[in-house]
């Protein structure tokens, strides 16, 4: 390795050439590419914590299941919009073993990744009713949802949950909702970024006043199970991961393979729509599309605009992981725990020379190790300790860009961080350490 910090001017020079405005609001992409030409300048490799990309194993019956579809002449025709059979059977079975929620498989709809989910759902459910202008944000977020909306022209609010968790969430949620302006409450549980998970309790306020303001919940579920605190691993076995689906009819769950199956390369989601929903009339919706069925509206107007169906033969990947899952022989949280090992090592570096954690608790418990943390160190605006940490080869991205209230905070992903580079980051977080000192 080479000297800690890098050559301050070489560092310099290639994020005033990289095209990067700001580092505090500088998107997750941005700062990839970002670091990319530092490695490629400096010739050193960094500790890499910028992107939530999955760093274990796709899951082997997803893969053999696509070679077998693909042999059997799929690639050659259209898939259904609605889903391929098999896919639509096991999803709804995985709802009802994992979630412990009746969904009906045609309300269990394949997508191109949750991403492509999120998309769709903003377009109908922030289009039912002209009366109402977007979506409330329960922040910190996934920012491209932020940016999803904006793209739709859609309004939106926002407020940071951290003051205002358990029952003062209650007010402060209501306080946005009275305006009737509010077409859809989104969240990501466990969040993303700051891995805090709304409790049951949270999830019934939510729910109450949902239903009370006639609003659609929209629950993101990027990272299914992943709290490691509870076992959500034994299918039609309590406890269930928690969901909004307890406590309203109006509700769409996007379920990503993206993390918990290690799938992000194809593309594939799970979009589910509760019965109520599904089969709910918006006159409103006539405005856009040819049915005021929510149900019909989702399949063949927005999700038929936008791609006209997810991959073939990925379904059936997809759909053989939900089968493995759902029989008992992949226990994909086991999977997936690394992650949450992996963060406990490298919270306590952080902690251990100077940082803090900036969203530590859940309410009343320490934070979950997870696929996410947030740190902090004390005297640093957020832009200031990303451009900082870049000259000690780490990588992040501020809270800035995901509705967080405070102005100090970055986000670190552990997926793309060896556990060999353990005692590189360690090294360069003491010499941070001693050249900022608090």
């Amino acid at each position: 390795m080479g000297q800690i910090p890098f050559d301050r001017n070489t560092v310099s020079r290639v994020i005033a050439e990289s095209g990067v405005n700001s580092l505090s609001i500088a998107s997750i992409r941005e700062i990839a590419r970002l670091v990319n030409l530092l490695e490629k300048a400096t010739g050193e490799k960094y500790i890499r914590m910028e992107m939530g990309v999955p760093g274990l194993t796709a899951a082997k019956a997803g893969i053999e299941a696509e070679i077998e579809a693909l042999k059997s002449g799929v690639a050659s025709f259209y898939p259904d919009i609605e889903g391929v059979p098999a896919f639509k059977e096991e999803a709804s079975r995985f709802i009802k073993l994992f979630l412990n929620l009746d969904i009906s498989p045609k309300g269990c709809i394949p997508t191109v990744g949750s991403m492509m989910g999120a998309m769709a759902a903003f377009l109908v459910a922030n289009r039912n009713d002209r009366r109402k202008e977007g979506s409330l944000f329960l922040d910190p977020g996934f920012p491209v949802q932020k940016k999803q909306v904006k793209l739709l022209g859609h309004d939106y609010t926002h407020f940071d949950i951290l003051q205002f968790r358990g029952e003062k969430l209650r007010d402060k949620l209501e306080s946005f909702l009275t305006s009737g302006k509010v077409s859809s409450i989104v969240y990501s549980n466990p969040n993303n970024p700051t891995w805090m998970c709304l409790n049951e309790h949270e999830l019934s306020i939510i729910g109450e006043l949902s239903s009370k303001y006639d609003v659609i919940v929209i629950e993101d579920l990027a990272y299914f199970g992943m709290d490691f605190r509870s076992d959500y691993s034994k299918p039609g076995v309590p406890p269930y991961q928690p969901s909004i689906g307890r406590y309203t009819e109006n509700y769409i769950l996007l379920v990503s393979s993206s993390k918990v199956f290690s799938y992000a390369g194809q593309r594939i989601g799970l979009m589910a729509i509760s019965d109520h929903l599904f089969n709910r009339s918006y006159p409103d919706l006539l405005r856009y599309y040819s049915s005021d069925k929510f149900g019909h509206s989702m399949v063949y107007g927005a999700l038929y605009a936008l791609s006209a169906g997810a991959t073939h033969s990925v379904q059936y990947g997809m759909a053989a992981i939900l089968k493995e899952a759902n029989e008992g022989r992949y226990n994909f949280i086991d999977e997936v725990k690394e992650y949450g090992e992996k963060a406990k090592v490298m919270k306590s570096l952080f902690t251990a020379n100077g940082f803090i954690i900036a969203y530590d608790t859940d309410i009343d418990q320490p934070i979950a190790d997870g696929f996410y943390f947030t740190i902090a160190y004390p005297g640093m605006k957020s832009y200031e300790l990303l451009e900082e940490l870049l000259y000690y080869g780490i990588s992040a991205i501020t809270l800035d860009i995901t509705g967080s209230s405070r102005d100090d905070g970055l986000r670190a992903c552990v997926s793309h961080v060896s556990r060999d580079q353990f005692g590189d980051l360690e090294e360069r977080l003491k010499s941070f350490r001693k050249n900022n000192p608090v």
